[in-house]
């Protein structure tokens, strides 16, 4: 009888949590053997148990985001796969993800039998992403110069949040004439010209999360 796929679950809600473990405890072959209200403590538990999968959220109520926890649980030799599960599908979210190193991608409301199923796969080392995810990233290939890159998305977020330029500079430790030019890249691929029109188009188009 093969070893079961061992588990840690990190997200900041008790209630989805209980929520997961609920379901993966319904499919043979899966275990769940931790699970972190943060994304430091997913860090430091994924070192510490021996775990084939994480199920990781993208935010948490402060500190290290999803993102970051991924990044830093899948740098270290014979890391475990990180699926991430949330409910966030913009590129803001999907690229850091990516970026990070996990191997797949859902979203809350997918149905039980695609969660098992993105387990199993990810735990293959096979990659499973939600369709509009897959479909935003589809597109992305299909027109590589109309899409933001990580940077300039990184830069626009920053702008929705009401940080000016040289508040930016310092944030992601550029020179206020880069922030600049990512600005006129973000602003020629939108077709728009200025910081509040860029935030709305990248908010209506998927890139930027509403608030």
């Amino acid at each position: 009888m093969s070893e079961p796929i061992r588990l840690l679950i990190a997200d900041d809600h008790p209630v989805v949590r209980a929520g997961l473990r609920a379901v993966l405890a319904t499919e043979p072959g899966l275990e769940v053997v931790a699970e972190a209200p943060t994304a430091e403590e997913a860090v430091a538990l994924a070192a510490e148990h021996r775990v084939d999968v994480v199920l990781m959220d993208l935010q948490f109520g402060g500190g290290m985001s999803g993102s970051e926890a991924t990044a830093a649980i899948t740098s270290r030799p014979g890391a475990p796969r990180v699926l991430v599960v949330t409910t966030y599908d913009t590129d803001a979210d999907t690229l850091a993800a990516v970026e990070a190193g996990a191997t797949g991608y859902l979203l809350k409301d997918a149905p039980p039998e695609e969660l098992a199923a993105a387990v199993r796969a990810a735990a293959e080392g096979r990659t499973t992403l939600a369709p509009a995810v897959a479909n935003r990233l589809m597109d992305r290939v299909r027109t590589p110069a109309a899409a933001l890159s990580r940077r300039e998305t990184e830069v626009l977020e920053l702008v929705a949040e009401g940080l000016s330029n040289l508040q930016i500079s310092r944030r992601l430790h550029l020179s206020q004439a880069t922030v600049k030019s990512h600005l006129v890249h973000v602003y020629t691929k939108l077709g728009v010209d200025s910081r509040t029109a860029a935030v709305a188009a990248a908010t209506a188009r998927g890139i930027l999360r509403r608030r």
